[in-house]
């Protein structure tokens, strides 16, 4: 059993939680666009000390690997290989979209699948979706949509993220159910953190990266600067 700090970053929100065992005893979510960098330390502080601990007590720092914000993911894998680094920590990491998928999973009756989106601007997003089981049903991958991207499924279809407005938007099939306001959040983390660590799923603190899924592209200024 395990006392693990979680930290997700992955989108605009910025998460951490403390979980002992898997089970949630602290956390804080703050939704502050471009604040990662400058709110995560003092959060995983904060939050240690809430329930009387420190960060040399913890056995393991589990991070969201992505896909998801290439600034974001950067801060929250630096931060959390800093902590493991600088301590003797086992790092874990946990894709993003599992992180999303967890907040509904076993919460529906019946065959069913739940299909994480997370926004990649414009009609594309990342997305994956799996069984009531928690099977891989289609593995993770970019994807462009369109009314028809859904089309050979027929079970119940959950689709949830920031991703997923704006096929609502343009979504017909009567076997479709969107629900909103669910986003990767560090609270969700504790299970597959506390699976992983007892199976000693560790990442290498030296070279782990996060899974971006696309590689980063950096914009050309269309005028030089003098």
């Amino acid at each position: 059993m395990a006392l693990i700090l979680s930290i997700e970053t992955s989108t605009m929100v910025c998460s951490v939680a403390l979980h002992r065992d898997g089970e949630l005893i602290a956390n804080q979510v703050h939704q502050v666009e471009k604040s990662h960098s400058s709110l995560l330390p003092g959060i995983g502080l904060d939050i240690c000390k809430e329930v009387g601990v420190t960060f040399d007590d913890l056995e393991a720092v589990a991070v969201s690997s992505g896909p998801g914000s290439y600034t974001g993911l950067r801060i929250g894998v630096t931060t959390a290989k800093g902590i493991c680094y600088t301590l003797g920590k086992k790092l874990i990491s946990i894709p993003s979209l599992d992180v999303m998928a967890e907040a509904v999973r076993g919460k529906f009756l019946g065959d069913h699948l739940l299909c994480p989106m997370m926004d990649a601007r414009r009609m594309e997003v990342y997305t994956q979706i799996e069984n009531q089981k928690g099977e891989e049903v289609w593995e993770l991958a970019p994807k462009i949509l369109d009314e028809d991207t859904f089309k050979e499924l027929d079970l119940p279809l959950y689709l949830f993220g920031d991703g997923m407005p704006k096929f609502r938007q343009i979504a017909s099939q009567e076997n479709l159910i969107f629900i909103d306001d669910i986003f990767p959040d560090a609270m969700n983390m504790g299970r597959m953190a506390e699976e992983k660590f007892q199976e000693e799923h560790f990442e290498d603190v030296a070279y782990f990266e996060p899974n971006y899924l696309k590689e980063w592209r950096t914009t050309t200024p269309k005028k030089q600067l003098l």
